[in-house]
């Protein structure tokens, strides 16, 4: 086995840590018989050799021995070595290749035209491995014949022989999945496939999955062909798929061994956490019905209608699953989400802690839409309090524990004071605080009683760790939004201590903080102005800003800023642009420079500037500020949230933005800036305030079809 493996120059070809040298032992590794030998080894390949689906040069390299290793009859987990080649295959077939089966070159070249090339050669070894004895080597074979078998007549013949044959759900579900790809890659076998898909999903005899399956699939090969029919046909047979199959209990413990814990902010080690969590699938029908989401697209009242069936199951596995499909759903497409938010809401009333904590999850990551929930997760909080006492937050259970954290945090996003008492018991108690300072910036009406409790949480972290920088950089967020100047000795304190210790992040935090408390913050002046020369490429024109709110130096700080106009480093650029515009007349000195950055090869300074100089120079600019807002709108749709904010300043010179207003809030997927929920839906309100107000004369701007 393995014949030339040594002969390849591994050292010469890397992969994403460095040097692919250890693939031959990685290799090796896989035929162990140490059960833990081979875990390890896989673990590596996947983060290292397959990392997040890349397909790297060594990658490729590796199929040939992937094929030993799964068709040696002595290799332990020769399923995993099968799924590991698809694995490979199906993303080198996404990442390496346009729609039209062109190669899309990349520099550094990747593996992915070698890595398909070579299993297409093979395409069909893997209808022997969907034959072999091991089923779960079938069941990962399977997919292969969809994604390598060129001989189309062949690949359907196939896979109906092993429809007839195979009597699990999973596999049956794997081979309509695997004839639809093979529809979406072989135009030869599409109306084949779409006819066979079409007739096993109206055929009586077949069990409700695979009648489900083929719907599914068959809308997966030809979305514009849904028809007002399959949306029903699919709740009904989901019903009855649900029916028969056995319901269980949801497994709560980890999937992979959890991470190290000692000297990691416990930030980062519940990230991982999140992180097994949401890699879990507890259900059999949850990647088809993903799949059908993904086809339903832009509709968004028909997968309501789907998720409220999926989310009113017997089963807690597949309600779990389905909440996390509805946060999915609302925080990617615009539309009405009430009657969805209503739906998750409902969750939190459910015995099963993990689905209630994870619908509580949601609804505090949809908080900006969120607000029909309120009522539910206060009084899901207020049946937890009186249930187990006021100290709920830190309850030894870790389920009920996590259940009533999350619920609070919703709750607390939505700025309700009922989610106080519950964060004070966590501040005050150090039991997972860092939950409850993350969102304590949502209550500044709350500022008298939090703030006292933050500065001490500040005054006891050590600086001189560097895992602590995250912590620090929490709770300075939080003084910043609640805004109470009697927050500033323990800042200044901080400060201090940051740049002893070489913190920049924490620095610019601090000083970030002490630019909201403005004149209140004073008395920090010296410190403030000693880093307006920083090194460091945030802490300088963090410092500058924080100089004009303390001290409002006119003549102090223009030559700073017009020394930043000047740096390299683009968002120095955007930071001090920002700036001169909240300063505005007063600062027409930096108005050269500025109409000099519209023609900045970044899109993101033109903006920045274009809307610094309308602050600064009013009317007299409008042309070209309108110019550039527009020209970077159009090439970047992140920039919109800037743009409108700008728009919105300049009153009715902006009506020549009207046709591009009304293009992006046309859109069905969320926009802004990240295409997040919080700012699309800032986005939209700015933006139909700003239509409403430039043409009145017509309606304001529909919202986006839901159907």
């Amino acid at each position: 086995m393995f014949d030339g493996l040594h002969d390849i120059d591994w050292a010469s070809m890397e992969h994403a840590y460095g040097s692919a040298e250890e693939v031959p032992a990685l290799l090796t590794a896989l035929r162990s018989p140490d059960a833990e030998e081979r875990r390890k080894a896989l673990d590596r390949f996947y983060s290292a050799v397959h990392h997040q689906g890349s397909v790297y040069p060594p990658t490729a390299a590796s199929l040939p021995f992937l094929f030993e290793l799964a068709n040696g009859s002595a290799t332990p987990d020769r399923a995993a070595v099968v799924a590991l080649m698809v694995s490979i295959g199906r993303e080198s077939l996404d990442r390496g290749f346009e729609d039209d089966g062109t190669e899309i070159e990349y520099y550094p070249p990747t593996g992915c035209a070698q890595a398909v090339a070579f299993l297409r050669e093979r395409g069909a070894q893997f209808a022997e491995l969907a034959r072999d004895p091991d089923p779960d080597v079938r069941l990962a074979a399977i997919a292969g014949l969809g994604l390598f078998l060129d001989d189309a007549d062949q690949a359907i013949t196939t896979l109906r022989g092993w429809l007839a044959a195979e009597k699990g759900i999973a596999a049956r579900l794997r081979i309509v999945e695997a004839a639809a790809t093979l529809a979406l890659r072989l135009p030869t076998a599409s109306q084949q496939v779409r006819d066979w898909l079409a007739d096993l999903a109206a055929d009586p005899v077949q069990g409700p999955a695979t009648r489900l399956g083929a719907l599914v699939q068959r809308a997966r090969c030809a979305p514009d062909e849904i028809g007002e029919g399959v949306v029903p046909a699919a709740v009904g047979l989901l019903r009855e798929t649900v029916r028969a199959i056995a319901m269980r209990p949801i497994a709560s413990g980890p999937s992979r061994p959890a991470a190290p814990t000692d000297g990691v902010a416990p930030q980062i080690v519940a990230a991982f956490e999140d992180l097994d969590r949401h890699t879990r699938v507890y259900a059999p029908t949850t990647a088809l019905l993903r799949t059908f989401h993904e086809a339903l697209g832009a509709r968004v009242a028909e997968r309501t209608t789907v998720l409220a069936e999926q989310l009113s199951s017997p089963d807690p596995g597949s309600r779990l699953d389905a909440v996390r499909m509805s946060g999915e759903l609302m925080r990617t497409w615009r539309g009405d989400h009430t009657r969805l938010l209503m739906l998750v809401a409902d969750q939190l009333a459910t015995a099963d802690q993990e689905v209630a904590a994870e619908a509580a999850t949601v609804l505090a990551s949809c908080h900006p839409i969120a607000a029909p929930a309120r009522e539910a997760l206060a009084a899901h909080i207020d049946t937890h309090r009186a249930a187990h006492g006021p100290h709920v937050w830190a309850a030894p259970q870790a389920p009920l524990r996590r259940t009533h954290q999350e619920a609070v945090r919703a709750l607390a996003r939505l700025g309700d004071r009922r989610a106080l008492p519950s964060l004070l018991a966590a501040l005050d108690s150090d039991i997972d605080a860092w939950r409850a300072i993350q969102v304590a910036g949502h209550l500044p009406q709350a500022a008298d009683q939090l703030v006292p409790r933050l500065c001490d949480h500040l005054r006891r972290i050590d600086l001189s760790q560097q895992s602590t920088e995250m912590s620090a950089n929490a709770i300075l967020s939080a003084l910043t939004a609640l805004g109470d100047p009697a927050a500033v000795p323990e800042v200044v304190d901080t400060l201090g201590a940051a740049m002893g210790h070489e913190q920049h992040r924490v620095t610019k935090s601090a000083l970030k903080a002490l630019r909201a408390f403005g004149s209140a913050a004073a008395g920090a002046k010296g410190t403030i102005r000693s880093l307006t020369t920083a090194t460091d490429a945030h802490v300088r024109p963090a410092a500058v800003a924080a100089l004009w709110a303390v001290g409002s130096d006119l003549a102090e700080v223009m030559p700073l800023l017009l020394d930043l106009l000047d740096d390299r480093i683009t968002f120095r650029i955007s930071d001090a642009a920002d700036l001169l515009g909240e300063i505005g007349p007063p600062a027409a000195a930096a108005l050269p420079r500025l109409r000099d950055l519209l023609t900045h090869d970044y899109e993101w300074v033109r903006v920045h500037c274009a809307a610094a100089l309308w602050e600064i120079g009013g009317e007299t600019e409008a042309a070209a500020v309108l110019d550039a807002l527009l020209q970077a709108m159009a090439k970047n749709p992140a920039t919109s949230n800037h743009v409108v904010a700008c728009l919105d300043s300049m009153g009715p010179l902006a009506a020549p933005a009207l046709p591009l207003l009304r293009e992006q809030l046309a859109q069905p997927r969320r926009g802004g800036r990240f295409q997040s929920i919080e700012h699309d839906e800032e986005l939209q309100r700015v933006g139909r305030i700003l239509i409403a107000r430039l043409d009145p004369s017509r309606p304001e701007a529909p919202a986006p079809r839901t159907v």
